[in-house]
């Protein structure tokens, strides 16, 4: 198909490459990209080609594990609904709270640093979603930044840094569902395992969460940070003329009235959701991993190795969707006992929660069709026999991590821009025999950097709306640090891609 086709197929990728960056609309330009696609693959005939692109949508659902996925991504809004309107946020944000009270009337230096250092770690730690992530450092750490003279860009800062990155390489939640199933489309037989491997190879994202330790410790700043910091010290949180987003909008699901906030309620459905995710991972992977071993190792298998074994080959599709289904499950029991829903609220908002993110399922479903269209098209194979006459393949993670960097930073959407390399850069690694676990973890650290530091990405808007500061503001104190951040990890795979 490469051969026959030629430099068109490039186009569908590229035109929604182009279309996303022109026109910040990331769903329309992956449509055209996709109808431009199957056009092409019908001889030119535009009627023929928009026929086969909604049977191309169509066939996305004929892959269990996409619809598995899809499923998840719908349901975990189901549960970041419960975890609101139970109190459950409310709960954990005063009991941290709670906690850092001994702080707040300290102005010495070991204050500040602890702060900043929690600060972090609670953005780490809250990786089942980077959106609650900034959400939570957002609003539980602003009034003690304030207090302690530290800037609200500081604190938008690190909120962002350790929300997607956390979420990239903890990937126990959407992310790594989305990615696993991407990773499945290209013919992995272990995509956990394989994205496990991968993420050694994600140096953006390591050195993203490392810095921000670093400059807290060391108390080293530069740039538009150091003179908000200068400011903050004075009593001046935020610039002249700045127009913070107040974050009483943030929530458009507020705690039910009359129940007593829990740090409980939000707490158990994430701690089940994260237990059952290896668990399941294990249970659908424990035949394939019993004959894999029994075939390499005869009868002499010890249980920790069929456990590993097992997990790496189990379905992450499946594991995700039933882990957050039993945490809905367990949620709405725990909530019945403690009489803030009845079953019939329960579905409610449940139902809520779902309708509040079908635009990523939409945008799911785009990437999953592109993807494949992708596939069909050969657009991988084809660029890798393009650049064999001039590349090294010791070059490709590195510039796949550049281009991808691009594309993030262009659309704001690191998913949008996964969909669209991933098919690209693992047929091209492939074929010119590069390191393909680089070339992976080049696409998701490229796709992270977008995520992290783009003015138009969600998670930035958030951390800056979170932590009540002006946006532009966030966005010029933090990309001297995502910049030097991405500089660290492009010449991490420029020096490992060439030795």
């Amino acid at each position: 198909m490469a051969e026959q086709l030629g430099f068109l197929t490039l186009l569908p990728p590229v035109i929604a490459i182009i279309l996303a960056i022109l026109t910040r609309q990331v769903f329309i330009s992956l449509l055209v990209g996709i109808f431009l696609g199957y056009v092409i693959l019908a001889g030119g005939n535009p009627w023929l080609g928009f026929l086969d692109t909604l049977q191309g949508l169509v066939d996305v659902f004929a892959d269990a594990g996409n619809t598995r996925t899809i499923m998840f991504c719908a349901l975990v809004g189901a549960l970041i609904v419960f975890m609101q309107r139970s109190g459950g946020v409310n709960g954990f944000i005063a009991s941290i709270d709670r906690r850092l009270r001994a702080y707040e009337e300290r102005r010495d230096g070991s204050s500040r640093i602890v702060v900043q250092l929690l600060a972090w770690l609670t953005g780490l730690l809250v990786f089942v979603e980077s959106s609650i992530s900034v959400l939570t450092v957002g609003t539980l750490y602003r009034p003690i930044f304030d207090k302690l003279g530290l800037s609200r860009e500081k604190l938008a800062y690190i909120a962002d840094s350790s929300s997607a990155p956390s979420s990239i390489l903890i990937p126990f939640n959407g992310w790594g569902a989305f990615i696993m199933t991407l990773l499945a489309a290209e013919g992995f037989a272990n995509p956990f395992g394989t994205m496990l491997r991968a993420l050694g190879y994600n140096f953006y994202a390591f050195a993203a969460l490392v810095l921000v330790p670093i400059v807290v410790l060391t108390g080293v700043e530069w740039g538009p940070m150091k003179k908000a910091e200068q400011r903050a010290r004075s009593g001046k949180f935020l610039n002249e003329g700045a127009q913070p987003v107040v974050d009483e909008s943030l929530t458009s699901v507020e705690a039910k009235e009359g129940i007593r906030p829990r740090a409980f309620n939000m707490v158990v459905p994430i701690v089940v959701m994260v237990i059952c995710m290896p668990f399941m991972l294990a249970y659908t992977g424990w035949a394939d991993a019993r004959e894999i071993l029994g075939g390499n190792a005869g009868a002499d298998v010890s249980t920790g190795a069929m456990i590993f074994q097992s997990i790496g080959s189990g379905s992450g599709s499946t594991a995700v969707l039933t882990a957050v289904t039993i945490s809905i499950l367990v949620s709405m029991v725990i909530y019945k006992a403690q009489g803030i829903f009845g079953i019939r609220e329960s579905v409610d908002l449940v139902l809520k929660g779902i309708a509040g993110l079908i635009p990523l399922a939409l945008l799911m479903l785009l990437a999953f069709a592109i993807g494949a269209l992708c596939k069909q098209l050969e657009t991988g194979i084809y660029v890798s026999e393009l650049a064999r006459g001039w590349l090294s393949p010791g070059l490709v993670p590195f510039l796949v991590f550049v281009v991808t960097c691009f594309i993030a930073f262009s659309t704001g959407t690191s998913w949008g821009t996964f969909a669209i390399m991933i098919p690209i850069a693992v047929p091209m690694a492939r074929e010119m025999d590069a390191n393909v676990l680089m070339a992976i973890a080049a696409v998701l650290g490229g796709g992270v950097f977008g995520d992290h530091c783009s003015p138009i990405s969600d998670t930035t808007i958030l951390s800056s709306l979170a932590s009540a500061t002006d946006h532009i503001d966030h966005v010029k104190t933090q990309l001297p640090y995502a910049g030097l951040a991405g500089g660290v990890a492009a010449a991490l795979y420029l020096i490992l891609g060439l030795v």
